[in-house]
């Protein structure tokens, strides 16, 4: 069911600190800024790579779900492990027929990527956060 690993989210208290690092430390300097989602509670950054992407997380405002990982973690750190799917309602109706939580509404949102997301509660997967996301279209 599940496809590709897209990313890795990574908590932080600052993108910028954290792509600095990335830059300085691993050499990592190609970088798309989503900026703000403020529908989502969060500040987005891709560090790319040549197998996929790092997801870097900030929260925006104080309701930010973010807040409460950051609190238990003031230095952040792994957050989510994002794969793909090729049909989302399909991937989220079998998780449920499994016996799995979808976290929120249950209906898919939009995500930094642009496409269809749930997340499954960690729970259901040996205490890893997963997101699921529509397979993006080619050179997305």
């Amino acid at each position: 069911m599940i496809g590709r690993i897209n990313h890795i989210g990574v908590a932080t208290p600052s993108i910028a600190e954290s792509l600095k690092m990335y830059a300085d430390l691993y050499g990592a300097a190609d970088v798309t800024h989503i900026g703000a989602l403020p529908e989502q509670g969060v500040s987005v950054a891709f560090v790319n790579l040549p197998n996929g992407q790092i997801e870097l997380i900030e929260p925006y405002g104080d309701a930010s779900p973010i807040v409460a990982f950051l609190e238990k973690n003031p230095k952040g750190g792994q957050h989510h492990l994002c794969f793909e799917v090729d049909d989302i309602i399909e991937a989220r109706d079998a998780l449920r027929a499994k016996g799995a939580t979808i976290l929120g509404t249950g209906e898919p949102r939009i995500g930094a990527h642009g496409v269809p997301v749930i997340f499954v509660h960690p729970k259901n997967s040996g205490g890893v956060l997963v997101e699921l996301m529509l397979k993006p279209p080619a050179g997305h």
